[in-house]
């Protein structure tokens, strides 16, 4: 049986969070697949409050062209995963 260590992060939930609070939804509303700006309204301030929270949760910096590579939330969650390992 594998033990999850408390140190372990749950980026997909936190992020998840973070994109609700922005979004002003509930976060089991948010589909992994959906597109931030097109399904959920998000505009460019909504996402660079987003931006912002991520960088700051996980104190990571994430270049302007990874950007246009924020498209939804399960993009959103492997390009943190990706920063993080590489800060490890």
């Amino acid at each position: 049986m594998a033990v999850k260590k408390s140190k372990e992060i749950d980026v997909e939930k936190e992020v998840r969070q973070l994109v609700a609070e922005v979004l002003e939804m509930a976060p089991d509303e948010i589909d992994g697949n959906a597109q931030f700006v097109k399904d959920l309204g998000m505009d460019s301030m909504m996402a660079l409050e987003i931006l912002a929270g991520i960088e700051k949760k996980y104190r990571i910096v994430i270049p302007e062209d990874a950007l246009p590579k924020f498209t939804d939330l399960n993009a959103t969650v492997k390009l943190v995963d990706g920063f993080l390992s590489k800060k490890k």
